[in-house]
């Protein structure tokens, strides 16, 4: 019983066919416009800073807890 195999393509006709996929998926892609553009990137902005804040604010409560207040309760 031999079983017929169709030949596969070629790694050039390959990548081709990918980027015709590709192009063709992009061409679907809902791009935002550019007052949502600078929403969200105004947004991403905030959110950063809020976080780094929130970190510093640890930084320096666990310093003040860690490096003063505790060696402190030992008799240091």
């Amino acid at each position: 019983m031999a079983v017929e195999v169709a030949p596969s393509p070629s790694v050039p006709q390959r990548v081709i066919g990918f980027y015709h996929d590709v192009m063709a998926e992009m061409r679907k892609v809902t791009w935002p416009d550019q007052p949502q553009v600078r929403q969200l990137t105004i947004g991403a902005i905030v959110l950063s800073l809020f976080i780094g804040g929130v970190i510093g604010l640890m930084d320096v409560l666990f310093q003040q807890v860690l490096v003063r207040w505790l060696p402190s309760l030992f008799g240091g």
